[in-house]
Parts: structure tokens; sequence; C-alpha cells
């Protein structure tokens, strides 16, 4: 604090701070455009570099115990600053700002969506389908090379993918990541465990024992009460609570969580759901955002803005809590190397199940023929070889996919 602060009463200068934070992150909810790892480059050139926020050490200390935890990692970040800058307020403006941008978007298109019609509509939204098959094949390339790098986490890998396709659902994901865990503990215990970095977060053991306490009691009782209530709202609260728990690995891990959850049902149609996924690649902001597109489109009630609000405060809830629940026992948990093999074994798990969503539901629904392959071959490489920004990519094949209608107006 400093001389000026110290002046004014604390109540005061946390209310100014978390305005700031609001602002500060309101920015970058804005403009943060290219996914969760270069969400964390923003951060660090506006909150580290620029505001001096946390020091160098602590910001990449933050950053390993995020990509550690389930949830969105980049989200997981923000809130983490806000929490150190201005407290629970603070943690809560900054991933109000941060998220609010896209989400208003995917919610307007997810109420536009309904209204696209014939040739150019459907080919836009053939388009953003083939988006969404680009897009997650970048990230199962990019994911296997940094977390299946080798023979026994590749073995994991493939051994998750195959049991994802025998156990269709939520049932064959849990499964795969604790047996993914199980395997990292067996498989993958001889690699070095990085200890350095201190964490110094206001969060207290019984604070952090209390959101653990509270993030496994809803993960218990949330199917218990949507079963005996026969509640629709519950029934939602409990599915995207589920899907934002079991992430790890990053934004993109969501997808067949959720594809699990809303399209198995009947919830949301196949098309409608790649359509939102494509789509939010092109929103600045996490890509936990597509809940509110999710919970907008719902067939079911409650949709529209209540399902968009139930649907993003239970996805990103988790992730929060395991967040506030870490903070105060990281530094000692972190040196266990059981800790660190486990966790091996399960991001390598998390890539053979984004592997098996690669397949279905995004290539059955979106590759209808050789054009759509190509459409989607070309959006890869400028992905992964051009590195070009995705809302480039998301605008190039969304203008592809109206063509390719207009062309062949028999496609869908």
């Amino acid at each position: 604090m400093t001389e000026t602060d110290s002046a004014v009463p604390r109540p005061t200068v946390r209310a100014a701070r978390a305005g700031e934070v609001f602002r500060a992150f309101l920015k970058l909810g804005l403009t943060s455009f290219g996914g969760p790892i270069a969400h964390l480059g923003y951060f660090r050139d506006e909150l580290v570099v620029r505001r001096k926020w946390i020091d160098e050490a602590g910001y990449a200390d933050l950053v390993a115990l995020c990509q550690f935890l389930p949830g969105p990692a980049s989200s997981q970040v923000g809130f983490a600053l806000g929490l150190l800058r201005a407290g629970p307020v603070g943690a809560l403006a900054a991933w109000t700002a941060f998220t609010l941008p896209s989400a208003l978007i995917l919610v307007l298109f997810a109420y536009g969506a309904a209204w696209f019609g014939g040739a150019i509509g459907l080919g836009l939204l053939h388009g953003l389908k083939i988006v969404a098959v680009a897009v997650v094949a970048q990230a199962v390339w990019g994911m296997a090379r940094n977390l299946a790098p080798d023979r026994e986490r590749a073995s994991i890998s493939v051994a998750a993918l195959l049991l994802v396709i025998l156990l269709a659902g939520a049932i064959g994901q849990v499964a795969a990541l604790i047996l993914g865990g199980l395997a990292g503990l067996w498989l993958c215990r001889g690699a070095p465990v990085a200890t350095a970095g201190h964490l110094t977060f206001p969060v207290s053991k019984r604070a952090g024992l209390i959101a653990l306490a509270l993030f496994v009691l809803l993960l218990a009782l949330l199917p218990v009460l949507a079963a005996t209530t026969a509640s629709q709202g519950v029934a939602l609260f409990d599915s995207f609570y589920r899907a934002g728990s079991l992430v790890f690995g990053g934004g993109h891990v969501v997808l067949p969580l959720l594809e699990a959850e809303v399209v198995r049902p009947g919830w949301v149609s196949t098309d409608a759901f790649l359509a939102g996924y494509g789509a939010t690649q092109a929103m600045p902001g996490p890509l936990f955002t597509f809940a509110a597109y999710l919970g907008a489109v719902m067939g079911p009630a409650p949709d529209g803005i209540a399902g968009a609000i139930i649907c993003l405060i239970a996805v990103f809830l988790p992730g929060f809590l395991l967040l506030v629940g870490a903070l105060p026992f990281w530094d000692a948990f972190r040196a266990r190397p059981v800790a660190q093999a486990a966790m091996r074994g399960a991001n390598a798990a998390v890539v053979g199940i984004l592997g098996a969503a690669l397949y279905n539901p995004v290539w059955t629904s979106a590759i209808l023929g050789p054009y759509d392959f190509a459409l989607a071959l070309t959006g890869f490489v400028l992905l992964t070889v051009w590195k070009a920004p995705p809302w480039i990519v998301v605008a190039l094949l969304a203008l592809g996919g109206m063509g390719l209608s207009l062309l062949h107006p028999a496609m869908p």
C-alpha cells in the first residue's frame, strides 16, 4: 500500500481498486483474442509489466497452479489477480469484466442464429461447423506435442481415446481421466518436479478448506437434487458444473464434456452446438463463454437469458472453488512427485478425450464431402503453420461455407 492509500480508509481503497480491476479486465475481455495461452501473454503485458500488480516469479507460479488445476486456466489466473489486487470483490470484478463481452455477443448470436435461413445463412452456419474441425484439430495437435511427447503418455492418450469410444458420454470421459491419473502414477514418475516460486495470496487455510468442501459437496449433491426435484434448472446447473469440474488441459477440452451433457440428452442439436462452438473461436475472452450460447439456445426452459446465466456461472464455479482451495496449500502439494506424476497421466488422457471428440461429433457432423475437407484443411494450416489469428480463420471459413452453399445448393 502506498502512502496515499494509507491515508484512505481500507473499504474506499478496495472499492477504488475493484474499479481499477474491472476496467483493466474489461479492456482485456474486449481485446484478448487467441485462446488461453494468448490470454496469459496479454495478462503479463498489462498486469505484470505495465501495472506491476505481481512480479514475474509470482505470476509464473500462479500460471503453473492454474494449469495444474481443472478449469479455465486464463480465467483462473485473472480471478486470482483480481483477488490479489482487491480481495473477493476484485476477483468477481475481474471475472465479470473478462467474461461479459464475449458472453453477450454469443447470446446475441444464439438469438440471431434461429433466423438464419436460405443458402447464405445455412452456408454460414456450416462454415462455422468447419471452423470447429480446424480449431479442435489444432488443439489436439498442440496438446499432443506438449502433453503426450513420449511413449508412455502417448499410450495413455490412445487408451483414453479407446475408452471414450467404448463408453460414450460423461462416464467414459471421467473414467479416462481417473485411469489416466492412475497410469501416470505408474508410468510418469521420472520427470523432475519444479518447485521455484511462492504464492502469497490473501486466502487462509480455513477458507481454502471451505472452498474445497463446497466443491465436493456440489459435485456430489447436484446430481441427487436434479434427480429428486425433476427441476430442469437444477439439472442444467448440475451438467455444466460437472463439465467445468473435469476440464484439464485448456478450454477446448470443454467441447467433448459439454457435448456429452447437452447434445446427447437432446437439449441442443448437434448443428447448433457446432455452429456456436465455431462462433466462439472468433470471440475475445475465455472459451468457456460457449456455455452462455448453449444456455441461450437450450430447448427446454430455462433458456434464453436465464439459461445463459445459469450455464455461465455453473461452468466457471468449480474452477474458482478449486483455485481458492488450492492457493494456501499449493507450495507444499506441488513438491510431491506423486501429485505431478498423476497430473501428467491425466493430462495425457485429456489428449485422447479431445481426439475422440475431433472425430465424433466434430468431424462427422461438419465434413460431408471433399470441399468441406479442403476448407477445414485450409483453416488448420492457417492456424498451425501461418499462425493466423483465430478470428480471421473464422471469418474466412464462414465466407467459404457461404460460397460452397451458393455453388452447391443441395449441401446443408
